[in-house]
């Protein structure tokens, strides 16, 4: 029997981001960005993250920004295996905690509109749809809408 190691979050900062894109890539994303991509990124004023590991094992990730009153998670991920396990709540709650804490009321993000597990995590914490962008995410199978979801924070 494998004991399950519990989950810790860590500020995703410039060290991390060759972990960071190689977690970006391996969860899934058709267009993964690079580690250039996270440095620029997070170079961004009001720009901050946090990574989610098991162990010293990173499992997932989310990038958010902060600007005036309002807020957007730029991506948020999880490794497939790690799925469902609790790693995207847990970074999902720490970027409402952070962009509150940073003056935030109001959180955006995009998600696929096919994509039934992450809109299922969002609407259990409060997100609400707000618009569509039509054909933003592509993949190998072409091109999904995405929805705009928000919630008050």
């Amino acid at each position: 029997m494998t004991l399950s190691r519990p989950l810790t979050l860590h500020s995703l900062d410039p060290a991390m981001v060759e972990v960071a894109a190689a977690l970006h890539e391996a969860a899934g994303f058709h267009e993964p960005w690079n580690a250039r991509a996270f440095a620029e990124l997070l170079a961004m004023p009001g720009t901050a993250g946090s990574m989610a590991l098991a162990g010293d094992d990173p499992v997932g990730q989310a990038l958010w920004r902060v600007a005036a009153d309002e807020a957007e998670i730029l991506t948020i991920c999880t490794l497939p295996e790690r799925r469902r396990a609790g790693a995207g709540r847990l970074l999902l709650d720490a970027a409402i905690t952070a962009a509150s804490a940073a003056g935030a009321h109001r959180l955006f993000l995009e998600v696929a509109v096919d994509n039934t597990a992450a809109l299922g995590l969002y609407r259990a914490s409060g997100f609400t749809e707000e618009g569509r962008r039509r054909g933003y995410y592509r993949g190998p199978d072409g091109v999904r809408d995405a929805l705009i979801l928000a919630r008050a924070i």
